[in-house]
């Protein structure tokens, strides 16, 4: 397969190709049945994409109308948005492999496989949570999955995923860690120690920016004079470029590259995986660094409205089929919130309603619902939350 990012030999004016100043550089049409996602896996293959970002949406919206109840305190960071970054990645693992990650962690946990349940609980503060109720949104944890946070220090877990792939490759160990950090991270200084450590020693580590386009509210061209995260890796002569984190195939592409790279002992990779995050930074953003119509622009390239697309134009699937999926999602925020209303607890003349209503640019049906009862819906009307 042909290289999709840059050996680090490589010097400028050699043929690299300058990133998108924005986060993701935006389709010049919206045939998504036509682009190259429909020609890399099989249809097994995107169903399973779409089932697993339809998972994690629902996940996501779920936890926001917990914390508008009242249910969940502390900080909430949603990966609405980015689930084509997790999911295509996680994708091309073996078992073998580690998975460590920032606080924006939810996506993640939920693509290595741990359970929606006991993740929720976690947010919830309960005992029965993956971190006993006591790590909250930030710090999800699952060693048996060969998951190690969820970290609330920014950058802090870039040096921890270096050592993971240290221990692998001291104890001759055929393990690859997947390093995920933010585009304001990539400021730290650790993160610099870090890069200089892993391609000194050729360790086994895939490094991955979840480049979103800000840090916080500071957008990635006010943290530094260049506004390609990937170009970092050049400094250390460590293979790097740019990915299209829209789209979970492309992830899964260069992930692969970057996984045998590793495995076979020839060091480590910068993936600049340029995504976008629908909400805000956390609950209490009010995101006045960025226009309501530049985050519709990008509504246009939702990943799992991208997957879905090419699931009913290639036929993969019939619609009955695709309500069944989405049923089977339902079923699990069902059971999870125990059959009841989220607001009264009533469990009588239950719908499922959504959070963010269509004539407020809420999304459809497959990704913006709650369970409330008949009473609470209609005081609800078309209101957010």
């Amino acid at each position: 397969m042909e290289s999709i990012y840059h050996d680090a030999d490589i010097q400028e004016g050699d043929g690299l190709t300058k990133a998108s100043p924005t986060a993701v550089p935006l389709p010049n049409d919206t045939d998504f049945s036509t682009a190259s996602i429909n020609h890399s896996l099989e249809a097994e293959e995107k169903i399973r994409f779409f089932s697993q970002m339809l998972r994690i949406r629902r996940f996501e919206e779920r936890s926001l109308r917990a914390y508008q109840q009242g249910h969940i305190g502390g900080f909430l960071h949603l990966y609405i948005g980015q689930e084509a970054v997790a999911v295509g990645s996680v994708s091309v693992m073996s078992q073998d492999d580690h998975v460590i990650t920032a606080y924006r962690d939810h996506g993640h946990a939920i693509a290595v496989g741990m359970e929606m349940d006991e993740c929720m609980a976690e947010l919830y503060g309960k005992k029965t949570g993956c971190s006993k109720g006591k790590g909250g949104s930030m710090h999800f944890f699952a060693p048996d999955k060969n998951f190690w946070g969820g970290h609330g220090i920014v950058g802090g877990q870039i040096p921890l995923g270096a050592g993971l792939a240290f221990a692998d490759k001291y104890f001759e160990r055929d393990g690859v860690t997947l390093t995920y950090f933010g585009d304001g991270a990539a400021r730290q200084g650790s993160l610099h120690e870090t890069f200089n450590m892993a391609i000194n020693w050729k360790l086994p580590v895939v490094f991955i920016c979840e480049n979103n386009g800000y840090a916080m509210g500071t957008s990635v061209e006010r943290t530094a004079n260049h506004e390609d995260i990937w170009k970092l890796g050049l400094g250390y002569e460590m293979p790097c470029g740019p990915v299209d984190g829209m789209n979970p195939v492309k992830v899964a592409e260069a992930m692969e590259e970057a996984i045998e790279r590793a495995r076979r002992g020839d060091g480590p990779t910068l993936l600049d995986i340029k995504t976008y995050r629908y909400r805000g930074h956390s609950m209490s953003d009010a995101q006045h660094y960025r226009t309501k119509d530049e985050v519709n622009e990008y509504r246009k390239i939702d990943p799992i409205t991208q997957v879905l697309e090419v699931i009913k134009t290639k036929k993969y699937a019939t619609d009955a089929q695709i309500k069944t999926w989405d049923k089977e999602v339902k079923d699990k925020v069902w059971n999870r919130d125990g059959g009841k209303c989220v607001e009264c607890g009533s469990n009588e003349k239950l719908e499922f309603d959504h959070i963010i209503p269509f004539s407020k640019g809420g999304s459809n049906t497959y990704r913006n619902i709650q369970l409330l009862c008949e009473e609470c819906n209609r005081k609800k009307s078309n209101q957010i939350g």
